[in-house]
């Protein structure tokens, strides 16, 4: 488990008491399942997932890797993450992020060198 803190301070002494509950409805699996669909629908076919990750946030999600996966090599590279709530199932995704995701997608796959082509 992960519990993802921001903005603490540069020095000094911090402690942290973590008590949260949810429901959780999705599992790290669903959650898998959900994402793999939605950037096989609306990124790329060429996209796959990882093992996600429980986060701890003003939402208590699933956070999703999302992996480029070429035809010729199979996983090359992470280029985002996807996460979903795991109350309702439902990604937490911008149209912002879903176009950077595809923008480092295209640009892993344009610096991967593609395999020679065999002569007859």
């Amino acid at each position: 488990m992960e519990a993802v803190m921001e903005q603490l301070p540069q020095t000094g002494a911090i402690q942290f008491t973590i008590q949260v509950s949810a429901q959780q409805n999705y599992s790290a699996r669903a959650a898998q399942r959900i994402v793999r669909r939605f950037v096989a629908d609306e990124i790329s076919y060429l996209l796959r997932v990882g093992e996600p990750t429980l986060v701890i946030g003003e939402q208590i999600c699933w956070r999703v890797p999302v992996v480029l996966a070429l035809p010729n090599a199979g996983p090359i590279g992470t280029v985002g993450s996807i996460s979903v709530d795991v109350e309702t199932g439902q990604l937490l995704v911008t149209p912002e992020e879903i176009l950077e995701i595809g923008r480092h997608a295209r640009d892993l796959a344009a610096h991967f060198p593609t395999p020679a082509s065999p002569t007859p």
